[in-house]
């Protein structure tokens, strides 16, 4: 048998009862009878009770008979079953996996530290029990895998400077990057019956030793772009300024003029520090 078998077993409630008859009433009966033979009700009574099978909430029992795969129990109750089997418990309930921060490769080459926060559970009880040697472990080691696999998959962030203009990485493109680990996930864990309910990035970070480097290369990029909408709105406040000069003919100004006026509203309008305007009391040429 290669799939799991949903089973169910005996009421425990009425066999507590059938095994508890047998017991003390093998032992009355042999004390009111004097005949040791009823002795053998109360054997069996006695070790009836060791096949009592509680299942609690979300929990499940795998059965097995001297190696033999007998079914999974997964309703919860109290049961009875046949005393030589033997029991291994399988929790059906939603687990957390916090993965240690791990120093991995981008697509780029950078070291980042890289962690995910995983939600899973079992599905299916034959393959977590048997073809796999420890699932919970297996979890942990094939989670670690699959985020060294993603994380050279997409780029820290996009550095179109550099001409690699990517449209996901993994600092930026949340979703997408959680539902690329998730399905990665999934298809490793598939194999060992367990389901990914939840997978997303916990801890992302460039790596210790490049950070400093990083941050600043971040801090001028920012500058970088900040200047050139600044520039790019001095441009067109100049320009606004000339069309409505020359509108309303308030003052003619020819070329050269111009192309002073154009470098003093510049200077003002992209200079770091405020302009100290000086007033001139003679001639435009003076």
């Amino acid at each position: 048998m290669k799939t799991e078998k949903i089973i169910k077993p005996a009421n425990g409630y009425l066999m507590l009862f059938i095994l508890i008859t047998l017991f003390f009433g093998g032992i009355a009966m042999t004390i009111k009878m004097e005949d040791p033979t009823f002795l053998l009700s109360t054997i069996i009574g006695f070790f009836g009770l060791f096949g009592f099978i509680l299942v609690n909430p979300n929990t499940s029992k795998v059965i097995l008979l001297f190696g033999k795969y007998i079914g999974t129990i997964k309703e919860n109750g109290l049961y009875w079953a046949n005393p030589l089997f033997r029991k291994k418990t399988i929790s059906l309930r939603a687990s957390n996996f916090d993965s240690e921060r791990l120093k991995v490769n981008d697509k780029l080459g950078n070291p980042i530290m890289i962690s995910t926060i995983l939600v899973w559970r079992v599905t299916n009880t034959y393959k977590a029990a048997f073809d796999v040697d420890n699932y919970e472990n297996f979890v942990r080691v094939q989670t670690d895998a699959a985020v060294r696999k993603l994380a050279s998959m997409y780029p820290y962030d996009n550095f179109a400077d550099e001409g690699h203009d990517e449209d996901i990485t993994l600092r930026s493109s949340v979703n997408e990057v959680s539902e690329a680990l998730e399905k990665e996930i999934d298809e490793r864990l598939s194999i060992a019956g367990i389901e990914v309910l939840e997978a997303r990035i916990g801890y992302l970070a460039y790596a210790q030793e490049i950070a400093s480097a990083m941050l600043k290369r971040q801090q001028a990029t920012a500058i970088v772009a900040a200047r050139h909408k600044i520039v790019q709105g001095a441009v067109e406040m100049v320009e606004m300024a000339l069309e409505e000069l020359d509108k309303k003919q308030i003052v003619t100004l020819d070329d050269e003029r111009k192309a002073a006026m154009v470098s003093n509203l510049l200077v003002i309008l992209c200079g770091d520090k405020e302009a100290s305007p000086v007033v001139n009391t003679g001639t435009l040429n003076h």
